[in-house]
């Protein structure tokens, strides 16, 4: 079936970017370098994971950065280029063949080619207690929340880089942090665990998954871990939670294009192109092995050039 929307009053757009974090930044930015015409939606401030990270030292050209401070380098050359920017909520993408209609919460796009880089959001536990304490206690965000933990006992859940790198920085509040994690061994990369194994602030319980999240009704005192080798339960004080297990795809919206695997991320080739002709893909939303900024960056360049050929 085909349906037919009106145009917004700006007009169609060569590509419309859906997310603002470091891929959708690069992308739109290299579209509008292209003179095409671009409108980047984000649902939240410019920067994505980003703004939620304490340090970045792994991206070419800084030492350290702090994460808001590089989304905002990103994000300042877009509008001297030419970049529109809204912010809405999509809920639905629809594929009219050389048409994309693009439907958030309050208003419709048409545009001739879409990028998505909406990204992905943390997992969490779905355990008891977690959805009662979320922001009276359960975390996942240390730079968010960090600082109102000051002196208090806290437990960070998983092992990878980014739970290792936010129980380091929660060790400038707490008083104690302790990573559980579910094998006996950390993921993360060997330089930020060796940071965690020196830090005297950083415990572990290994081989264990928080099983409850407790408290007094007010706000999270303490957890119950299940070890996952002898069954064992112990419970553990703690003045709160940052739950750092894994993330999801926001893909939602894009269901009915048929462009996910079956866990929700979406496909692409090597030049960032879906199953569908004329969107595209980039950054964490995609179904890939490791999600960084320089990644980002450089599938959303990709992207913005390779949306410049399709409409030549």
């Amino acid at each position: 079936m085909i349906y037919r929307f009106l145009a917004t009053e700006q007009g169609m757009y060569d590509v419309i970017v859906i997310g603002s974090g470091p891929a959708g930044m690069t992308a739109a930015l290299y579209a509008a370098r292209s003179d095409l015409k671009t409108l980047l939606i984000e649902r939240g401030a410019p920067g994505g994971q980003m703004n939620n990270t304490a340090e970045i030292e792994n991206y070419p050209g800084f030492n350290s950065i702090i994460g808001p401070d590089l989304a905002y380098k990103m994000y300042e050359p877009l509008a001297r280029f030419g970049v529109e920017n809204v912010y809405g909520d999509v809920v639905e993408v629809i594929n009219q063949g050389a048409i994309k209609v693009v439907k958030t919460e309050d208003a419709i796009y048409e545009t001739k080619a879409l990028i998505i880089a909406t990204g992905a959001v943390h997992r969490h536990l779905n355990v008891l207690g977690e959805a009662e304490y979320a922001g009276r206690g359960v975390s996942y965000c240390a730079v968010c929340d960090g600082a109102f933990f000051r002196e208090k006992e806290l437990i960070v859940v998983g092992g990878g880089d980014s739970a290792v790198e936010e129980a380091i920085y929660l060790t400038r509040f707490a008083s104690k942090v302790t990573i559980v994690h579910r094998r006996d061994e950390l993921r993360a990369q060997k330089i930020i665990q060796e940071r965690a194994f020196k830090n005297e602030k950083i415990a572990f319980i290994w081989d264990s998954v928080v099983d409850e999240i407790y408290g007094n009704d007010k706000v999270v005192t303490g957890v119950k871990i299940k070890n996952v080798k002898t069954n064992e339960m112990t419970d553990v004080p703690a003045g709160g939670v940052f739950i750092y297990v894994g993330l999801d795809p926001i893909t939602k919206p894009f269901e009915a294009l048929e462009i996910t695997d079956n866990a929700g991320w979406i496909v692409t080739d090597n030049e960032m192109k879906t199953a569908v002709s004329g969107i595209f893909a980039v950054g964490d939303v995609r179904a890939k092995d490791l999600r960084q900024i320089t990644t980002a960056v450089g599938e959303g360049g990709i992207a913005g050039y390779q949306v410049y050929k399709y409409l030549q």
